[in-house]
């Protein structure tokens, strides 16, 4: 029941905090196995599972930079990229959560207006904030009820 929805799909897939690592370090130009692993201190053998995962997943590709011997990057697709949010929303919950006396250990600047980012999830149609309070679920076109 648990990957039945798109909420468990989703963690399935990266939920595992070495994932959601990999991606966030991805979305700010990371791409080579040994700068991961460099900024992550993450062990190789896990390091190269989460890639291969993520890039089966459709996530990440694998991209030759070199021959003789050959090299690879890894390079966010578009269904990556669209993660950013969800990353940005986890960092965002946990700066104001977790952040020392001192504050977050990094900013967002916003290129288009040049402040630092306050980010919130909007409605696409009304521009509204999304909050718990102001969506109702009902059932998708896949919904079936358990019998």
């Amino acid at each position: 029941r648990f990957e039945s929805d798109s909420v468990g799909r989703a963690l399935a897939l990266v939920g595992e905090r070495w994932s959601l690592l990999i991606l966030r370090e991805a979305f700010f130009g990371v791409r080579r196995y040994a700068e991961f692993a460099r900024n992550l201190s993450i062990p190789r053998p896990t390091l190269s599972a989460r890639l291969k995962t993520l890039v089966d997943a459709g996530l990440l590709d694998r991209v030759r930079y070199a021959t003789d011997p050959d090299r690879h990057e890894y390079r966010l697709t578009q269904a990556g990229r669209e993660l950013f949010a969800a990353i940005v929303v986890l960092m965002r919950w946990g700066d104001k959560y977790l952040a020392g006396p001192d504050g977050p250990p990094l900013l967002l600047r916003h290129i288009d207006c040049g402040e630092i980012a306050e980010s919130y999830v909007a409605c696409r149609h009304c521009g509204g904030e999304i909050s718990m309070d102001k969506v109702t679920p009902e059932p998708g076109p896949a919904f079936r009820e358990d019998s």
